[in-house]
């Protein structure tokens, strides 16, 4: 089915590739713009070889409807850019000058994301690394009074790199600029290069504490593509795993949020009570970040009675102790005054960017792929999307407080009604020539996994987005206007990965 000049595909679907239209690069970029304009967003947009060009490929998401527009140009040297009149469009053509050396001309700020060689034989040039990660340009203001100052790579405590550069006027924040690369692992190559049963390890760490989201996304595109129907109970294990996530790392995240404004009550329970999760995790596979227990064509573990009755027990207890734990510091003044007002996003701003996941549901926007997107479980059991409409610290820690609570009664729900089936099931042989887009809505939001065949019926690209990849360049935004002191207490409501980003 197509939509204008676009292919219209659904979540997890298998699509030729011969359906994709291939347009012009003029007619790509007008239907990209005319899309987003109308209200559609960018979930995915790469390149990949195609002879001497690079054959570019934007994924369009129309969340009313739940469907995925496809298209497709092909580009050698240059096109023209479409970020000066698409924001969504900025960091995803940053990635792709820097790993296919094709210039979007006109791009306002062009510059690498990851800082590595361009994976294209024979390129321009653009894509060459630099000598050394985060040793480029800087976006400066100038005038009286007007001082710069660099954070990390190197971080207090044990946390991952990034460059943060801010351009202040005393305490005032009038710009931030964030440089990350530091954690380029070639995740997307490797999954090219090795052998099949390897694939599975690399998604799984992709972002580690996004284990589940991940390897849901990879195993729902390897399914799609090979014509597979997972069995019924391996879909609702899968389900409870992903919120199991969910539920870890949003008690986590509060806690910290609460130990960044000094608020030690909540500070201390939610990180015991964020194990305490973990261990639910562990308790089906072994493994407190769900390593093993997703895997292509079902699941790697499964749960008998006891075990289910266990995790019910747990999940009652703990759901108790974390109800106290955030309902003190959302009830406590100092702690709202902190919140409240601090890092705003406006619901504008987040549907120029493109922002998803928590960030976005708390500017107002009803962005969530289990609601708009479903696959796997949640095509029959729907979670009600969390969202508030201030768009401020407080707004992205009270959607994660309604998130919780409605991951548990979820989680209840598919224990109650997990049905006897076979765990798992062969996956067969990849279709030759296809295009699948996965996406599942991960604890910081949608991920997406795109896979492409070719006439053999084996892997020819693979493109992963994080959530973070959409939401880096809205924590810089949100620091505008803001004191610097706050940046720690923005940076965690956002909470990006470095690795998920970075790949």
């Amino acid at each position: 089915m197509t939509r204008g000049s676009l292919r219209s595909t659904r979540n997890a679907e298998a699509t030729p590739v011969a359906d994709i239209p291939l347009v012009s690069i003029r007619e790509f970029r007008d239907s990209v713009i005319g899309e987003v304009s109308a209200g559609a967003r960018i979930v995915a947009f790469f390149g990949h070889p195609a002879g001497r060009a690079v054959r570019l490929n934007a994924v369009l998401a129309h969340d009313e409807s739940g469907t995925l527009g496809l298209i497709s140009a092909e580009a050698e040297e240059s096109y023209p850019s479409l970020t000066p009149d698409c924001p969504q469009a900025h960091w995803f053509e940053r990635e792709i000058a820097e790993q296919w050396g094709v210039v979007p001309a006109g791009h306002p700020w062009l510059k690498p994301i990851r800082f590595h060689a361009s994976y294209r034989a024979g390129c321009n040039g653009s894509g060459a690394a630099p000598a050394q990660i985060g040793v480029t340009d800087y976006f400066q203001v100038r005038g009286a009074e007007i001082h710069e100052v660099a954070v990390g790579p190197v971080h207090a405590g044990i946390i991952e790199p990034g460059h943060f550069r801010f351009q202040c006027h005393g305490e005032n924040v009038y710009h931030l600029e964030i440089s990350l690369g530091y954690q380029h692992r070639g995740i997307e190559a490797a999954i090219l290069r090795g052998p099949a049963n390897r694939r599975i390890h690399l998604v799984e760490t992709a972002a580690g504490d996004t284990t589940a989201g991940h390897t849901t996304a990879y195993c729902h595109a390897m399914e799609a593509i090979a014509g597979c129907q997972v069995p019924a109970r391996a879909a609702f294990l899968r389900g409870i795993a992903l919120e199991l996530e969910r539920l870890a790392n949003h008690t986590g995240d509060l806690g910290a949020l609460a130990g960044d404004v000094g608020y030690l009550p909540t500070m201390s329970y939610c990180g015991r009570i964020r194990g305490d999760f973990l261990n639910m995790t562990a308790l089906l596979c072994g493994n407190r970040f769900g390593r093993g227990m997703i895997r292509p064509g079902g699941a790697g573990f499964d749960a008998d009675e006891k075990r289910l009755r266990d995790l019910m027990d747990r999940l009652s207890a703990d759901y108790k102790d974390v109800t106290v734990a955030v309902e003190l510091m959302l009830n406590s003044p100092s702690v709202l005054a902190r919140f409240e007002g601090t890092g705003v996003m406006t619901a504008q701003m987040c549907r120029d960017l493109g922002l998803v996941g928590p960030v976005a549901r708390a500017c107002g926007e009803r962005r969530d792929v289990r609601h708009d997107f479903p696959s796997g479980v949640f095509r029959f059991s729907q979670i009600p999307v969390s969202t508030w409409h201030t768009g401020d610290v407080f707004s992205r820690a009270l959607v994660r407080w309604l998130e919780i609570q409605r991951s548990i009664q979820f989680v209840r729900d598919q224990v109650n009604m997990i049905p006897d089936s076979a765990l798992c099931t062969q996956v067969g042989e990849l279709q030759p020539e296809c295009l699948t887009v996965s996406m599942v809505e991960g604890w910081r939001g949608e991920i997406c996994h795109v896979a492409i065949s070719d006439r053999e019926g084996s892997l020819s690209h693979y493109k992963i987005v994080d959530p973070s990849f959409h939401n880096w360049f809205g924590l810089a935004i949100a620091l505008r206007g803001q004191q610097i002191s706050d940046f720690p207490l923005c940076n965690k409501s956002f909470n990006l990965s470095y690795c998920g980003h970075d790949l």
